[in-house]
């Protein structure tokens, strides 16, 4: 299914959302954030399209190639630990986001950027799960 023109309404949304949710963030830590989130959802089509974004954004091949294993990585800056341990737990909801990884968010985020790193997180959620449900595969577009 193409979502986008079988629904554009809730397609151009989603969109919408996305532009916003990115306003103010650092565009590198937003293709990290969106890339680790794709990992843990299996969603190969974002997977490949974030990298894609990510390399234009600067970040190395190596931080793509580790991001996978960032908790074993000293390639990651506190900052960006704490928005990947946010990511995940925000992504991985069941488990739900413990205090600890809240407040170490809050250290290195202010308010304002701390609602846009979760906007970030669940609007990417969004996008994996339109993305994998409807079996969009990387190189279709």
């Amino acid at each position: 299914m193409n979502f986008s023109q079988v629904s554009p309404k809730v397609f151009r949304a989603v969109l919408a959302l996305d532009a916003a949710a990115r306003d103010g963030l650092d565009p590198v830590l937003v293709e990290l954030v969106n890339i680790r989130t794709s990992q843990v959802n299996s969603c190969a089509y974002c997977i490949d399209y974030h990298t894609g974004d990510a390399r234009r954004a600067g970040e190395s091949e190596a931080r793509i190639y580790q991001l996978s294993a960032w908790h074993e990585s000293s390639l990651y800056t506190p900052k960006e630990r704490a928005a990947l341990a946010l990511t995940e737990a925000v992504t991985l909801l069941p488990q739900g986001v413990s205090d600890d990884v809240y407040a170490e968010a809050e250290k290195h985020f202010d308010e304002k950027e701390l609602a846009q790193l979760i906007a970030l997180i669940f609007t990417v959620n969004a996008w994996n799960r339109m993305n994998t449900t409807t079996r969009k595969t990387p190189g279709t577009e």
